[in-house]
């Protein structure tokens, strides 16, 4: 005779370092989505949280944490960091000169624009208050901030002003990251504000490059920005022939993955 056996709780210690993962993978998270994820409740949650503020670990947000390297005042090196400069130099080969491009915000296009060659001549859009920072150490980069109020959640502008700006644009390239990438969600976030931003982006704009690390493939979040099929470039710190793109391969034909 058997029985089936639940698994044994985590210890503190071990929900903590799984909080901590979540958020670095997705660079932030919901109260719900880590008690869901953990299988605890959100008050237990809620507390972790505090203390791995305290510990300097995360960074408490409205509704849930982000990644302590993910804010403006971090000198903290970005969770998989190697693996976004490989993103970041793959990108590379895509920019032209003159060409207008729109840029959203991250980690991983932190290390992109670092690695902007200095002579380039370009035009940058972005609604990114740290991507546009950034972009000040780039002196032939002319960079257009898209204004109004700023998320805390993205740390992105958001409001008419930059809906309205985007409706007039037509750019050669947008280049945006995302906290969730699947065959079926598309690609994915959890904050209405961020996702309305990144759709009107993306219809904005001639060709789509979406980045990611791959532990953030096959993942969902609560709203959809878009399907795959309304992209152009799939970016990750995968070689393009890697296993784990077949199936968004054969999904999605059109895809170029760099």
């Amino acid at each position: 005779m058997t029985t089936d056996q639940q698994p044994a709780p985590l210890t503190k210690a071990q929900r903590k370092q799984l909080i901590v993962k979540e958020i670095n993978i997705h660079t932030r998270a919901t109260f719900e989505h880590l008690a869901l994820i953990v299988n605890v409740s959100e008050d237990t949650i809620r507390r972790d949280i505090n203390e791995l503020e305290k510990e300097n670990l995360v960074i408490k947000v409205k509704g849930g944490a982000m990644a302590s390297a993910y804010h403006h005042t971090s000198e903290q090196k970005a969770y998989s960091q190697d693996d976004k400069i490989t993103i970041a130099q793959k990108l590379l080969p895509l920019l032209k000169k003159d060409m207008l491009l729109l840029l959203g915000g991250g980690t991983t296009i932190r290390e992109f624009i670092k690695l902007i060659p200095g002579n380039l001549r370009i035009t940058i859009v972005t609604a990114s208050v740290l991507s546009a920072v950034e972009l000040l150490d780039k002196p032939n980069v002319r960079t257009i901030m898209l204004g109004g109020q700023i998320s805390t959640y993205s740390q992105m502008c958001f409001s008419g002003d930059v809906f309205n700006q985007l409706s007039h644009l037509k750019t050669d390239l947008c280049i945006l990251g995302t906290n969730a990438l699947d065959i079926e969600g598309g690609f994915s976030d959890s904050d209405w504000d961020t996702v309305q931003v990144k759709k009107a982006m993306l219809a904005s704009s001639d060709k789509v490059a979406i980045v990611s690390i791959s532990e953030k493939l096959n993942s969902t979040m609560k709203i959809k920005i878009a399907n795959l099929s309304e992209v152009d470039y799939i970016v990750t710190e995968l070689p393009p022939d890697a296993p784990l793109l077949d199936p968004y391969k054969r999904s999605n034909p059109n895809l170029t993955f760099l």
